[in-house]
């Protein structure tokens, strides 16, 4: 079997074993579940979803607004969302005046309102700047979610709602994270919209 196919056939059996066992783990399901809960309450109260990440869950982050604002798979209003990683301005601003580890935190603080509710994306759950978000979010009762892997690390603690995916490799906890932030934004539009 020529090398590429060898890891292909592997990554993707990785995918679907970690699936299987997402699949498996009633209490996380249970926790997804809440979460979603949540996200459609915000809405429903006015309010804006918030979602944060580094690296690939930044662009997961920008992946998932851009769902929730024009559509997922059905024609309908928009919804208010809005990734925290995009304005480099605001990034580097922040990064400069208070340190990387304030990028998202400043931002909740300057914008985000009782009516809203954050989104953090880390596979490990021991992003700095993630922490700091989750840390504000916990000092001013802003509700938190956070996608992570292996233990939940750190993040675990300071979410609301911590929804750990399985998976030994980063890339499968992203696709499986992917799979979470597809999900929530389909339950969030056949409940505020229909079916």
């Amino acid at each position: 079997m020529p090398l590429a196919l060898d890891h292909l056939s592997r990554n993707i059996e990785a995918s679907i074993a970690a699936k299987r066992q997402l699949l498996a783990e009633p209490d996380t399901l249970a926790v997804f579940a809440a979460a979603t809960d949540l996200v459609v309450a915000r809405y429903r109260a006015g309010g804006r979803l918030y979602i944060a990440g580094n690296g690939g869950s930044a662009a997961d982050a920008q992946h998932l607004a851009a769902e929730f604002v024009s559509k997922l798979a059905r024609d309908r209003a928009p919804l208010p969302a809005e990734a925290l990683t995009t304005d480099s301005s605001i990034l580097t601003a922040i990064g400069n005046d208070y340190g990387f580890a304030q990028v998202f935190a400043r931002q909740l603080a300057g914008k985000a309102t009782e009516k809203d509710v954050f989104l953090a994306i880390s596979t490990s759950g021991q992003s700095g700047n993630i922490l700091e978000a989750l840390a504000h979010c916990r000092r001013v009762g802003l509700p938190s979610i956070v996608f992570a892997g292996r233990d939940g690390g750190a993040a675990k603690a300071l979410a609301d709602h911590c929804v750990i995916v399985p998976g030994l490799a980063t890339s499968t906890i992203q696709e499986l994270h992917i799979v979470l932030a597809h999900t929530l934004c389909e339950c969030v539009e056949a409940a505020m919209f229909g079916q």
